[in-house]
């Protein structure tokens, strides 16, 4: 007798290649018009479901899984982090969760420098001065902004994205400072030739550059309070390609406003994909749309890593990338 393949909700379009494979491998129910699910949509997938993978975009909350089947044994999360996922409830009703670690290192990494240089360079700026024709020519006090070679980059959270960072900053010159929860190995500060910070404040006071490189936990809600933001130089810029919630948005977007820190580079939003209006008001901050890890690769990636998780989880093993509560 053939085995019934399990049902497998996917809440978001996802590649092609993945797609097909999801198909050709579980019953998989796919959003083809990828429109976000509402939470009644969410709480009718949860009931069914044997499997639901859910994205940064879907609030899979204690009020959602309160409705969750008895086949639902997993949720395979398409992306890294999982503070949209309620894991406390997802543990206490014997649910799995997965995520897709390390294949978005780089890609977000490679965006956070971007952000370092856009914002430092005003290269945002500049294009909108060229597209609007406003631009009368060169001149030698057109469109200053800062050199970030011999200045200081400090950066909150020296996982594997800040390491990645770190070693992108070294080739621009920047001098690496970081705060962790935790001290990194010796040796991996010997490689970055990174300096740390146990006090976040003190750090924060004597950088020009702070990178928000950290998970969205309770204990790193607003840890860039509107008192931390106040301790930036007023030079610096603050760039954050992590999650919103992390920074204080209103204060920051006071602040930008009113000269106490010098720019901004923000790829995530506190409300998103809500954006405060005064912040797109401002010139001394670039505004992206959370695609930090948009590349081709690191999608296919990361579609790869569901499946993985997926097919081990149904032939009776651990997962690969099981979320450990408290280690994220």
């Amino acid at each position: 007798m053939t085995k019934k393949k399990p049902l497998v909700v996917v809440t978001r379009k996802l590649p092609e290649a993945i797609e097909t494979r999801m198909m050709e491998l579980f019953d998989a129910r796919l959003n083809i018009d990828d429109v976000s699910m509402s939470k009644q949509e969410l709480i009718d997938a949860v009931k069914e479901a044997d499997v639901l993978v859910p994205t940064v975009t879907d609030k899979i909350d204690a009020a959602v899984l309160a409705h969750a089947g008895p086949n639902l044994r997993l949720i395979a999360n398409f992306g890294t982090g999982v503070d949209h996922v309620d894991l406390q409830t997802a543990r206490s009703r014997g649910i799995t969760v997965t995520n897709t670690p390390d294949v978005l290192t780089e890609d977000t990494a490679d965006m956070t420098m971007a952000l370092i240089l856009s914002v430092s360079r005003r290269l945002a700026e500049g294009e909108r001065l060229i597209r609007k024709g406003a631009w009368d020519g060169w001149g030698p006090t057109l469109m200053l902004g800062h050199r970030i070679w011999g200045k200081r980059l400090g950066i909150v959270g020296m996982g594997r994205i800040g390491r990645a960072l770190a070693r992108r900053a070294k080739g621009f010159g920047l001098s690496v400072h970081y705060h962790n929860r935790r001290r990194v190995h010796p040796d991996i500060e010997e490689e970055l030739d990174a300096t740390y910070w146990e006090s976040l404040d003190q750090m924060l006071a004597h950088v020009d550059v702070i990178s928000v490189n950290c998970p969205h936990t309770p204990a790193t809600y607003h840890l860039l309070s509107a008192r931390r933001l106040k301790l930036m130089q007023p030079h610096a810029i603050l760039v954050n390609t992590a999650r919103g919630e992390i920074v204080d948005e209103p204060a920051l977007t006071r602040m930008l406003a009113d000269g106490e820190i010098a720019g901004a580079g923000l790829d995530v939003f506190e409300h998103e994909p809500a954006v405060n209006p005064k912040l797109l008001e401002l010139q001394n901050a670039v505004l992206l749309p959370h695609m930090g890890s948009a590349t081709i690769e690191g999608r296919v990636d990361m579609g790869e890593k569901v499946l993985i998780n997926i097919k081990t989880f149904v032939d009776g093993h651990t997962p690969p990338d099981r979320v450990i509560e408290g280690l994220l």
